[in-house]
């Protein structure tokens, strides 16, 4: 069995202290319906979080 993740959307915000508390409750909450979400610091720009929606 073959487990493929595919990205429904990205979105860059402005970095927060709080913004993995938000990930994490939408990872714990959603994910019986195959959904995971993500985030990490733009390469480009460590003010900014790269947060992303992805399908399992």
């Amino acid at each position: 069995m073959e487990s493929k993740i595919e990205v429904l959307a990205t979105v860059t915000v402005q970095n927060s202290p709080d913004l993995y508390k938000i990930v994490d409750c939408l990872n714990r909450t959603l994910k019986k319906n195959d959904l995971m979400f993500g985030l990490a610091l733009d390469a480009k720009d460590q003010n900014k979080a790269v947060f992303t929606i992805y399908r399992t």
